[in-house]
């Protein structure tokens, strides 16, 4: 941004009756930092309180496609919770925190705020951002547009490069209307048929039931609609333009079998970010870690390195 620019006034988000979205205003004073863990000689996970950031513990902060009023996702799950703990070197200390959520109405940009105040609010000198479909336009935002320092980068199947929304979002974005008022249990069957083309494999019932769950009944085909009619590939414009001066480590990993962004986009994300590593997951789709949930620590590790 140039000196002297003004930052464009973003709308508010709230949880719990709290801002959770504007710079400046100290959203997340009371959110405690969570405790990082290591893996032990037997394959187990400790996890130590007050871990302090910077004391040997590699900091990440992850953004995924995550929406207002879901429960934590099998994904999120997968990634984290188990299989970064079971695929980490022995005595390697993670800590690892999912922050973006995206809001009613406003696309992927509340999440770089969060990001940025986080990152100010734990004291994280320079922690490690991870992005996966929107997330990696968040973590792109937050990098560029709210300088958040950063360690090391990932855009793991990032909608990033515009237009990014697949044919099925954007006829959604032109019908809404069609789609809010469609009977509750034939927009679930169309929701359930589009999960099924997230993953080159098929999804076990009891995994595609926790994607499904956030979205079903008439309550959750309207929290649906409000984030797809909440994103857009304007959102990540900007961040798009000065992808040329990211200077950090980063790492573009994706899905070999990808049906939801092309995998030659990574090609051209790689291209225009200096010194970016490439990296793909074969037998992995767009849902990459639930795909290859262990290739996928596996390539985060070691980029963490």
């Amino acid at each position: 941004m140039a000196q002297g620019a003004q930052r464009p006034q973003q709308p508010d988000a709230r949880e719990n009756g709290q801002l959770v979205g504007e710079r400046g205003r100290r959203p997340c004073r009371d959110a405690p930092l969570p405790p990082a863990f290591a893996v032990t000689e037997q394959g187990g996970a400790e996890t130590g309180a007050g871990d302090q950031p910077g004391r040997g513990v590699h900091d990440v902060l992850f953004g995924g496609h995550l929406q207002e009023g879901a429960d934590l996702l099998p994904q999120r799950s997968h990634l984290i919770e188990i299989v970064l703990r079971r695929s980490a070197p022995v005595g390697q200390r993670v800590r690892v925190q999912t922050v973006f959520r995206q809001k009613r109405g406003q696309g992927g940009r509340v999440g770089q705020h969060v990001a940025a105040e986080l990152t100010e609010h734990w004291g994280l000198a320079e922690p490690a951002l991870v992005g996966h479909d929107i997330g990696g336009g968040i973590v792109a935002r937050a990098h560029l547009v709210e300088r958040v320092p950063v360690r090391r980068l990932v855009l793991l199947n990032a909608a990033l490069l515009g237009p990014w929304n697949t044919p099925f979002t954007e006829h959604q974005q032109r019908h809404p209307d069609v789609y809010r008022t469609m009977p509750a249990d034939i927009f679930g069957d169309l929701i359930a048929a589009r999960f099924r083309t997230a993953t080159h494999r098929p999804m076990a019932q009891e995994t595609a039931d926790g994607y499904l769950a956030p979205w079903a009944g008439r309550d959750g085909q309207q929290r649906w609609l409000d984030q797809v009619t909440a994103v857009s590939h304007e959102d990540t414009r900007e961040a798009v333009a000065r992808l040329g001066e990211i200077t950090v480590p980063t790492l573009v990993l994706w899905g070999e079998q990808d049906e939801w962004l092309a995998p030659a986009t990574s090609d051209r994300i790689a291209a225009a970010i200096p010194g970016a590593v490439q990296e793909t997951l074969p037998g992995a789709g767009h849902f990459a870690p639930e795909d290859d949930p262990r290739g996928t620590a596996k390539a985060l590790l070691r980029f963490f390195a």
